[in-house]
């Protein structure tokens, strides 16, 4: 199970962290990924990290102001949100790459994403 938090209202330009939190399970050995979804919109990529953090991308809109990190140790991933715009505003998905055992690509498709959370929030105002 992957939780997501880390929901709010922020204004343009505010920061925002979102947590990842897995139970019943360790998703430590898997690549995870961030997606988010607006009103009307299909599913978009955001942000993916491999297994051990050694590799990491961003879809072009989001490079230079999201950061995706992961603590193993607290079975969590982390979607860190800076200078946020309004066109951020969506519900952003956590998931993880289930068969990205021990593997150092890193994946951008919904489809290869295999668990998924049940979504937070994310509200900017301008």
């Amino acid at each position: 199970q992957l939780q997501a938090s880390g929901r709010g209202l922020v204004q343009a330009g505010g920061s925002l962290r979102l947590s990842c939190a897995a139970s019943g399970r360790t998703f430590n050995n898997y690549g995870m990924g961030w997606f988010r979804q607006a009103p009307g919109k299909e599913r978009e990529f955001v942000a993916t990290i491999s297994w051990n953090g050694a590799n990491t991308y961003y879809t072009d809109s989001v490079k230079g102001r999201f950061t995706i990190s992961r603590d193993n140790a607290k079975n969590t991933v982390y979607l860190r949100m800076n200078n946020l715009k309004p066109e951020d505003s969506a519900v952003y998905y956590c998931a993880a790459d289930l068969k990205s055992w021990y593997s150092s690509v890193v994946k951008t498709r919904a489809a290869d994403f295999g668990s998924w959370g049940q979504g937070t929030q994310v509200t900017v105002s301008s």
